[in-house]
């Protein structure tokens, strides 16, 4: 069972960028179709941006493209969001998630098999 681990978030001003990483084990990311999700106080849980295995489908949610930038390193086991341009409405804490439905790109959180647990970004006005 893969175990994943996020970094990268903090507080940061409106228009500035941040770097989220997901580091895994126990499991080559490779093999999971890759999310990001997030959830701002008092609202539910939404997808952000993932990737299928292959990489051939990429997905973001409206509010981020343009702005975010989901990768995958391999040969570090590690799952990247850059955020761009960010905005207060982008605060949220913001988790990683793997699917073992491995070859689409999921915006159904309930799709995720294994979940961090969770940084926190927060950018002020």
């Amino acid at each position: 069972q893969v175990q994943l681990v996020e970094s990268g978030g903090g507080l940061v001003q409106t228009g500035g960028s941040l770097r989220l990483s997901c580091v895994a084990s126990g499991g080559t990311l490779n093999t999971y179709a890759m999310a990001w999700l997030r959830q701002a106080p008092g609202k539910e849980r939404e997808f952000v941006a993932g990737l299928s295995r292959t990489e051939v489908i990429v997905k973001y949610t409206d509010s981020v493209k343009g702005r975010f930038t989901i990768s995958r390193d391999n040969a570090k086991n590690t799952l990247y969001l850059e955020m761009n341009s960010l905005k207060p409405e982008d605060t949220a804490v913001y988790f990683c998630a793997a699917s073992r439905f491995s070859g689409y790109v999921s915006f159904a959180t309930n799709d995720y098999n294994y979940w961090g647990q969770g940084t926190q970004v927060t950018v002020s006005s």
